[in-house]
């Protein structure tokens, strides 16, 4: 194994986990399910059959990532986040074939205790704060907050809340001082 695996922890036959990845206490990581290189996956994890998690992607503890969720590269999952994959559940009504595809993309975060309603996608390097539900697509470099979620800004690719360069006429990051433009409601990175 090119991975480690808590002793408490289930990887199910049929999965593929990358190499130096870590999977912690509880968790189990269920069939036809991959899962990149350098990954972190914390306490009391689950990830369904047939899920796919990129490279270097962080999963707090008490995480559920149901069938229909793909996480690429470089996603930050932060504890108890919520995915859903049914739209109108019923315990008396299997709806399998129903489940509606869920996209983090790359360096996106997700904060503690966000639900994320399936059928969405959050943009690259977007940042849903603690606690938000997600009931429509994110931005890329989008943060967003509230019940339902609502864009309150925007995001620099490390993270910190950009700012308005009135002289520059765009948004800079004033901890790693990228500079982007807004142009039609999308950020470009300069």
């Amino acid at each position: 194994m090119d991975y480690f695996l808590h002793e408490t922890s289930i990887v199910d036959k049929d999965c593929q986990i990358g190499k130096g990845t870590k999977i912690w206490h509880f968790s189990h990581i269920m069939s036809g399910s991959q899962i990149g290189e350098g990954c972190n996956i914390g306490q009391n994890v689950v990830i369904s059959p047939k899920v796919t998690i990129g490279n270097n992607v962080k999963i707090q503890n008490n995480v559920s990532v149901y069938t229909g969720v793909q996480c690429e590269d470089d996603v930050f999952l932060g504890p108890s986040v919520v995915f859903t994959n049914v739209i109108n559940p019923r315990s008396f009504i299997s709806r399998k074939e129903s489940f509606l595809p869920t996209i983090i993309r790359r360096g996106a975060s997700i904060g503690a205790n966000a639900t994320i309603v399936c059928g969405n996608t959050i943009g690259e390097y977007a940042l849903v704060g603690a606690g938000s539900v997600v009931t429509k697509d994110v931005l890329p470099y989008a943060l967003v907050v509230g019940n339902p979620a609502k864009q309150v800004g925007w995001v620099c690719r490390c993270g910190c809340r950009l700012e308005k360069d009135e002289l520059k006429k765009k948004m800079v990051c004033k901890e790693c001082s990228e500079e982007y433009e807004l142009e039609d409601n999308s950020l470009i990175s300069k």
